[in-house]
């Protein structure tokens, strides 16, 4: 009876991280907000320092133009990292597919746009992470923090990997002395000999 049944078909899902980017469109957009302020200092220009101070860290311009620059390097830099079309190549290689989506280019092109749509959220909340320390220092508490949230995302994403560098470990091992222990037997034919591991 246990031999002939089937088994379901296991599911499996492709893990699509809604900041594939990380804090990289942070650095480059705080990269060319400080161009205007270094340009200014350099050359001395009275409107060149005018303009330099429109965009100092807690004006709307600021805050604004940080915000686009964030939005735009999280999918410029999203597209550099992350190719749909090796994906859909591996799925189709794998045997693997999405349902209700042909293999191949269609696939590309439907992991692409599920993508772009989960990269808005991870974008927006990027920009909120980066922006929400200076906002409140400058505005609300007139207090200078030590720290910013490009810190706050370091920190959490090094915690996050190390517990999952750990749990690889951990798993590692106990494979490792399930095999070493020699528990798996198999039974073979009726008069051949078993054979373990």
């Amino acid at each position: 009876m246990a031999r002939g049944r089937m088994r379901e078909a296991s599911r499996s899902f492709i893990p699509l991280r809604l900041n594939s980017s990380g804090v990289m469109p942070i650095v480059f957009a705080q990269s060319v907000v400080v161009i205007p302020g270094a340009i200014a200092q350099f050359m001395g220009n009275q409107r060149m320092r005018d303009f330099a101070d429109y965009l100092a860290p807690g004006t709307a311009l600021y805050f604004t133009f940080e915000a686009v620059l964030i939005l735009f390097f999280t999918y410029f830099y999203t597209s550099i990292i992350f190719n749909p079309v090796d994906l859909a190549e591996n799925l189709k290689k794998q045997s693997g597919f999405i349902p209700g989506v042909k293999p191949g280019a269609k696939t590309a092109e439907y992991i692409d746009d599920v993508v772009s749509k989960i990269t808005l959220p991870g974008a927006v909340f990027l920009a909120a992470v980066a922006l929400l320390p200076i906002w409140i220092s400058t505005s609300l508490l007139h207090v200078q923090f030590n720290f910013g949230g490009t810190s706050l995302l370091i920190v959490v994403g090094v915690a996050l990997d190390t517990l999952q560098q750990m749990n690889q470990h951990l798993l590692l091992r106990k494979y490792d002395g399930f095999m070493k222990k020699g528990r798996i037997k198999f039974r073979g034919r009726q008069g051949a000999p078993g054979s373990s591991f």
